[in-house]
């Protein structure tokens, strides 16, 4: 697919029709690497990494900042350039606060229910990753890493009159990320109404919903879709999953939405059988990150949720995505093996 929806973009602008995909299949090599190591880490050894993850997380979101290191682009400092990779911090950051929120929380089984001892320290954590990631910006991964470290802690026995006093709190400022910035509050409008610009900010949500009306039950074939055709914006990366029901239909949808709900059922058993508080929540917190992002881009795909720009795991394009997401599935294969889920 994303050979499909690609190929005729980097044919016109890179002048190599290969260029995405050769690109994703590197990626691919490296996180499938890193998979495989860390699925056979020792369990010990990775929950000692915590900190030091965590710290080098923040650290590197502190450097993207600065001009000149990180790289900008359309008025976001989010990557920077290695070579011909462009590493995404904030994709790091994800598993980082994952892994902290569920190192930290596995040794507070007493003092879980306390404020000051419990909920205080992961939550300035959390408060320190998410307000750099605002910062370059970039609301939708902001948001959902402070779901994640919610649901995390949620499930570690904080106090739940916390969490909602922390979403109280936050509710004003949300309001103003949302509302006093002109093209977030243009992609709030337009999620509302799309049709009422529809050659302007419209123009992408509507694309989609060409894009997969016109894929019918079985789709208009592999590699025949028109929207990839310079219509629709981000085919092969945000909006991949349109350029998929267009291609492949209502069927060819329905089969990466049920291969994902297969993916959290598996997932779910490991964190049942997972014995160490540590090994459960932190499968918990992969789970959550994969089922979330999923249910985020599809959803804005069919118009169900405004435009966030997160990718589709394990299928759009972009390198720290899927080198990172590849990583946490190491992680949760490392969890599996350890409470022998498929023995």
């Amino acid at each position: 697919m994303i050979y499909s929806a690609s190929a005729i973009y980097a044919a016109e602008k890179m002048g190599d029709n290969f260029y995405f995909l050769k690109r994703h299949l590197v990626y691919l090599v490296i996180g499938l690497a890193m998979m495989f190591y860390i699925m056979e880490m020792r369990i010990d050894t990775l929950k000692k990494c915590s900190k030091p993850v965590v710290i080098i997380s923040i650290i590197m979101l502190i450097l993207v900042l600065i001009p000149h290191v990180g790289r900008e682009t359309a008025g976001a400092r989010r990557w920077f350039r290695l070579g011909f990779v462009n590493f995404q911090p904030s994709e790091f950051a994800k598993i980082a606060v994952i892994f902290y929120t569920a190192d930290v929380m596995s040794r507070k089984r007493g003092i879980a229910k306390s404020f000051l001892y419990g909920y205080l320290p992961p939550i300035i954590v959390l408060g320190l990753v998410v307000g750099l990631i605002l910062l370059e910006p970039d609301l939708g991964t902001a948001m959902a890493i402070a779901a994640i470290a919610f649901i995390l802690l949620f499930a570690s026995g904080v106090r739940i009159t916390h969490i909602l006093y922390s979403i109280l709190a936050s509710l004003p400022v949300l309001y103003l990320l949302l509302f006093s910035v002109p093209y977030r509050r243009k992609r709030m409008l337009v999620f509302l109404h799309p049709w009422a610009d529809k050659r302007g900010t419209g123009f992408q949500i509507i694309q989609s919903f060409v894009a997969l009306g016109s894929g019918g039950l079985l789709g208009v074939g592999l590699g025949q879709s028109k929207q990839k055709l310079f219509y629709l914006p981000a085919s092969h990366t945000d909006f991949i999953f349109s350029i998929i029901g267009e291609e492949l239909g209502f069927a060819g949808a329905s089969a990466v939405v049920i291969l994902f709900i297969l993916f959290v059922w598996q997932g779910m058993k490991v964190v049942f059988k997972s014995e160490g508080r540590f090994e459960r929540l932190l499968s918990l917190g992969i789970v959550s990150l994969i089922a979330l992002e999923a249910i985020i881009n599809i959803g804005v795909t069919v118009g169900a949720l405004p435009t966030k720009g997160l990718p589709l795991p394990f299928i759009s394009y972009g390198g720290s995505a899927l080198i990172f997401h590849l990583a946490a599935i190491g992680l949760l294969l490392n969890v599996a093996k350890i409470c022998e889920v498929y023995r």
